[in-house]
């Protein structure tokens, strides 16, 4: 019987049921000690891979371009299970294909990579990092100088970054180190001095290492930030932590500061009395016209795949696959081993397996469908989320309104809901929350919220941030930082065969008093199709105010006469502040770019490569090596990579816990549609809505007696 039959397995492009992981590591598992004879191994990742985009398509009945007739299946689409695995002996990577489709499972192939390529990070690893360290006889020491018991030391893993000293086949983990002096309490207050570093096969502490400090001027007392030899530290003075409290939970809030939680909010509920909107076959979802397949991906998390749109009954296809594809968060603080600190969050951990289980009624509210989430564990079996991936509609405010200002004339206006696909990831201190969110005009955005907590360091008395952080409490330091995501969007406007159109608005060249500009007025576009894929790694102007779109230019509006195409807005294109040669730079060569254009290749994916911990140059696999190819990019089966982000300045009211910042893209419909689509949204009212107070009520529910109006313009 299935273990969970909550997992759809109909779709190409359904993720692995628990079942198939399970079957899938027990023909990996006999095949690595019956015919490889490895003694010891752990299971990384496990996860299905998908078929070749041509056969989805095909199986799916989405035609290669909109006016053509769909392809015919070669078959049914096979499903096989690709496997990550250590051995823990060698340390060497094996990864497998398993054949799901037969009647028994077979092993298609097996390679052995010994060249130090290291999978992500796992959660058993992060986790036992920290027994290891309580065991550590130096560490033990440091917090016996401290006056901190050994249960009360708490680590976070972190993948070792960049750091020479070490091997690149060994696989090491740095952890940084606080202490926590009662359940639940805030740890991160707490931030120890010293950076551990341990083997993740053996939990071996390797290293101890030690910032330096500053004065108070923020002169740096050692003579370089460079690495140190492992048997050297920066500083063998022991500084203590602080040990004032600051809470966020509610009980301890109230017990250490006597905050009390507010007692002036009202219910504010959110109902649908008819349901929802939207249907769901599997991982399939229909709403407003939209139809998607929504995937969980152990690394990537979210992914959502074939995004059409009903276009009066034509389905258009719009993206192949669209999934936020890597990130780095590099730090500004030049001591060593602080620069080492640049994690790639969903290369070296995996945003998937960091998923929350998501709480009814906190992390989403309304009427909510949950979607699971699987991942494997060392020992071959299936973890299950079970609620992985949030779907619900939201009221979205105004869609449009119009006014005739003329005495009697009408007013009409149209409310717009938005359907929102989330899901929340805890990455040691931080947490993001992604959505995608659908709307009734076409548009498509993601919204990708950061909160949780900062990563905090611990400042002596009277020493100084050096201008590198902000000292957000007596002693403790959030250094400045960046958050460099890399969004990978497949499109397929109209069909699979795109362009990259560039367009920046400029000023005419025409003076004031001109023939051509006589009142100093006019400006316009300048546009242009990119060739090939060097072109397309292009940096974002707001001088220009440009911006970038993705066009077909075999199918031109009838009225602009101009490529069918969807907008990229992306205001948060912060530049890379690393050097142009410096460790992040060569690592996540991605962010050294707002975008990059490269030719579809199946298998190629991931902006940093497919073996991101530990690598020290810019890896062949990754997006700056293929744009060297220099190929084709236009009219063609095309992917882009979009760097968005945020630098975080840190700010005392980002302490104990980050309010939310929001990073947004906007994909929009320019010419795509022959007018508005959202026309024939209804533009009924909202019988639940009133006046805020009885007392202004006059049983017209807020619109003047008489008025000829049909709007709803809030809820």
């Amino acid at each position: 019987m299935p273990c969970n039959t909550r997992f759809s397995t109909s779709h190409p492009l359904d993720p692995l049921s628990p079942d198939e992981i399970i079957q899938a590591c027990d023909t990996a598992r006999h095949h690595l000690t019956e015919s490889m004879q490895l003694k010891a191994f752990k299971f990384v990742a496990t996860f299905a891979k998908p078929p070749p985009k041509l056969d989805v398509l095909a199986q799916l009945g989405i035609p290669l371009d909109v006016e053509s007739v769909p392809e015919t299946p070669s078959g049914p689409a096979h499903r096989t299970a690709e496997i990550h695995v250590i051995d823990v002996v060698t340390g060497y990577l094996h990864v497998l294909l398993i054949n799901l489709t037969s009647p028994k499972p077979t092993v298609v192939s097996s390679d052995t990579l010994t060249d130090g390529q290291q999978p992500c990070l796992t959660i058993e690893e992060l986790c036992d990092a920290e027994a290891a360290l309580r065991e550590d006889p130096a560490i033990l020491a440091r917090l016996d100088a401290m006056n901190i018991k050994p249960e009360e030391l708490c680590c976070d893993g972190w993948t070792i970054g960049y750091d020479e000293r070490f091997p690149a086949t060994r696989r090491v983990q740095q952890c940084m180190t606080f202490a926590r002096f009662q359940e639940d309490s805030n740890m991160y207050a707490h931030p120890l001095d010293f950076y551990p570093v341990l083997d993740a096969n053996t939990f071996e502490v390797l290293a101890i290492d030690v910032p330096a400090r500053r004065d108070l001027d923020g002169n740096l007392l050692a003579p370089s930030t460079a690495p140190l030899p492992l048997s050297t530290s920066a500083d063998t003075e022991i500084r203590q932590p602080p040990r004032a409290r600051s809470e966020f939970l509610p009980e301890l809030m109230k017990e250490h500061h006597g905050i009390e939680e507010r007692t002036d909010l009202k219910p504010l509920i959110i109902s649908q009395p008819e349901g929802v909107s939207f249907t769901m076959n599997g991982n399939e979802l229909e709403w407003q016209k939209w139809k998607m397949h929504i995937g969980f991906h152990y690394r990537e998390g979210l992914v959502l795949s074939t995004v059409t749109y009903n276009d009066a009954g034509r389905v258009r296809p719009l993206f192949y696959r669209l999934s936020l594809a890597e990130m780095v968060v590099p730090y500004a603080s030049p001591e060593w081993p602080h620069p080492r600190k640049f994690a790639f969050d969903v290369g070296e951990y995996g945003l998937g397996v960091l998923a929350n289980e998501l709480m009814l009624g906190k992390c989403c509210k309304g009427a909510i469908h949950y979607l699971p989430g699987t991942f494997v564990n060392h020992a071959g079996q299936p973890t299950i989320i079970n609620n992985a991936i949030c779907i619900h509609e939201e009221d979205a405010g105004l869609l449009f309104k119009h006014t005739d200002y003329r005495p009697g004339g009408r007013a009409h206006s149209v409310r717009s809901r938005k359907l929102v696909i989330s899901m929340i990831c805890t990455v040691a201190n931080y947490e993001y929350a992604i959505y995608w969110n659908f709307y009734q005009d076409g548009n498509v955005q993601l919204e990708i919220r950061l909160t949780g907590i900062l990563n905090l360091s611990l400042l002596a008395p009277g020493e100084s941030t050096g201008g590198y952080g902000t000292e957000v409490a007596p002693q403790i330091n959030a250094q400045y930082h960046q958050h460099l995501f890399s969004l990978r969007v497949d499109p397929m406007i109209d069909g699979i065969n795109n362009s990259l159109l560039k367009t920046d608005i400029v000023v005419s060249p025409h003076a004031t008093g001109s023939p051509e500009n006589f009142a100093g007025n006019a400006f316009t576009l300048d546009k242009q199709i990119y060739e090939t894929a060097k072109d397309a790694a292009d940096i974002v102007d707001t001088d220009r105010q440009r911006y970038w779109s993705f066009i077909n230019e075999n199918h031109k509006h009838f009225s602009t006469r101009q490529p069918i195409g969807y907008k990229i807005m992306a205001k948060e294109q912060p530049k890379l502040l690393a050097k142009p040669d410096s460790w992040v730079a060569k690592r996540a060569a991605f962010a050294t770019k707002s975008i990059w254009t490269v030719p579809f290749v199946e298998d190629e994916l991931y902006p940093a490569g497919k073996w991101v911990p530990q690598t020290r140059i810019t890896p062949p696999d990754s997006v700056s090596r293929w744009a060297e190819r220099d190929e084709n990019i236009r009219n063609t089966d095309i992917v882009t990579y979009l760097t968005v982000g945020v630098t975080h300045i840190p700010r005392p009211e980002d302490y104990p816990v980050m309010p939310q910042e929001t990073c947004m893209v906007m994909f929009k419909p320019v010419g795509f549609f022959a007018r508005n689509p959202a026309l024939d949204v209804p533009s009924g009212s909202d019988g639940q809505s009133v006046n805020a107070f009885a007392s202004e009520r006059n049983g017209t529910n807020g619109a003047s007696a008489g008025a000829p109006t049909n709007g709803n313009c809030c809820h």
